[in-house]
């Protein structure tokens, strides 16, 4: 199971979240062609997407696709690009970190105010939760391939010497 979510977590967050989004957008469409509209299906359809972009966040970490610049690692052997590798990881983390402290810091703030959304009524807390659970599964992504890149590094060790 594990195994399972560890492959998988951001998938099915992300195609939920994906599916809820066209079809509230797809009921909003429809019941517009009928002269009748739906206040809370942009709402959702606008929460689904911010939640998707911080669950794309952590899915991009997961699968090493975020951006980067590779002409400098293209020159270095395999050695030198897992430590700069690590490198890049390290400072990625202290920034993921930051925020989502920073992040944690301002939805425990909302949770205080009582704020809701407008049409579907729902604390605001919970919308900008989404930035300390991407942020919080970036870092576990984070964690798990500089311990991947360690792991190769001392096996490139070992077959060198």
């Amino acid at each position: 199971m594990l195994k399972w979510l560890d492959k998988y977590l951001e998938n099915v967050i992300a195609c939920s979240l994906l599916a809820i989004m066209v079809g509230a957008i797809f009921l909003q469409v429809v019941t517009r062609t009928l002269n009748f509209s739906l206040t809370w299906t942009e709402e959702l359809a606008r929460y689904c997407m911010i939640w998707l972009v911080y669950i794309g966040l952590s899915f991009a970490v997961a699968k090493r696709s975020h951006i980067r610049i590779d002409a400098i690692n293209m020159l270095l052997d395999k050695k030198e690009q897992h430590y700069l590798s690590l490198l890049a990881s390290t400072v990625f983390l202290v920034f993921a970190t930051v925020i989502l402290y920073k992040s944690t810091q301002m939805v425990i703030n909302l949770q205080m105010l009582g704020q809701s959304s407008p049409a579907l009524g729902l604390p605001m807390w919970t919308v900008y939760l989404a930035a300390p659970v991407g942020f919080g599964l970036a870092v576990i992504r984070l964690i798990q391939q500089m311990f991947a890149t360690y792991e190769s590094l001392d096996s490139l060790e070992e077959g060198g010497n």
